[in-house]
């Protein structure tokens, strides 16, 4: 029998590390630096709506689409398409912005998410 038989017969037994506690576990001892940079989309979303095909190819300039929202509730802010927080509509040297009324906690992002 030549060598090359002889390992095939007799693997070497496979070798595990043990186990140990993840040590990036607490988020506030994580380094986030180098994500800082990385983009995402932010959108805001003032209503929807739903409407037959028939009714779209009747818009034209002036008409009117009615939400479900109304006015005065808050928008939905979100970021990578998950609802990160609510928000009201500002006006800024003539630019509109967003200021957050509220922050949806991650256990409410992740259960939203199911």
């Amino acid at each position: 029998m030549n060598p090359q038989d002889q390992d095939l017969q007799d693997p070497a037994p496979a070798r595990f590390e043990d186990l140990q506690a993840d040590p990036v576990a607490d988020i506030g001892d994580l380094n986030l630096d180098m994500i800082l940079d990385v983009p995402v989309a932010l959108s805001l979303e003032v209503g929807r709506t739903r409407m037959p095909i028939r009714n779209l190819l009747q818009l034209n300039r002036g008409s009117v689409i009615e939400l479900e929202r109304g006015a005065g509730e808050p928008l939905d802010v979100y970021v990578n398409g998950t609802l990160i927080a609510h928000g009201e509509v500002v006006v800024i040297n003539d630019r509109f912005g967003v200021r957050l009324t509220d922050v949806v906690s991650p256990s409410e992002r992740i259960r939203r998410l199911r």
